[in-house]
């Protein structure tokens, strides 16, 4: 898809947000963020505790929206991340949490 214009760019972030506003997918960008090589489905299950219909469906989706890449072995499929943007916004979006938990003024002010 070619996106031409600001407003395309906005409605694909639109999406890339509404994908990321469910935390299992997070949780699972975040363990494969911390993962240096690519890693099994029944790895992320078994670090992050969720049922394997659930990973699966979650990566599929990320896959979808092309946040991971996998690879096919077998009867395995590994994952790994494909997209470091959405990874440092991930990391922002973390740091900005922790501020607004602990009620610490955040790093610098845009307007001043």
């Amino acid at each position: 898809m070619w996106v031409t214009s600001v407003h395309d760019l906005i409605g694909e972030a639109a999406k890339i947000y509404k994908v990321l506003s469910n935390s299992s997918r997070i949780e699972i960008l975040y363990f494969l963020r911390h993962c240096d090589k690519e890693v099994p489905v029944s790895t992320i299950v078994d670090h992050l505790q969720m049922s394997q219909p659930v990973v699966s469906k979650q990566l599929g989706i990320l896959y979808r929206y092309q946040l991971v890449c996998r690879r096919r072995e077998g009867t395995k499929v590994y994952y790994l991340l494909d997209d470091p943007h959405v990874v440092e916004m991930i990391d922002d979006m973390l740091n900005h949490v922790k501020h607004e938990i602990k009620g610490e003024p955040h790093p610098r002010n845009l307007y001043q």
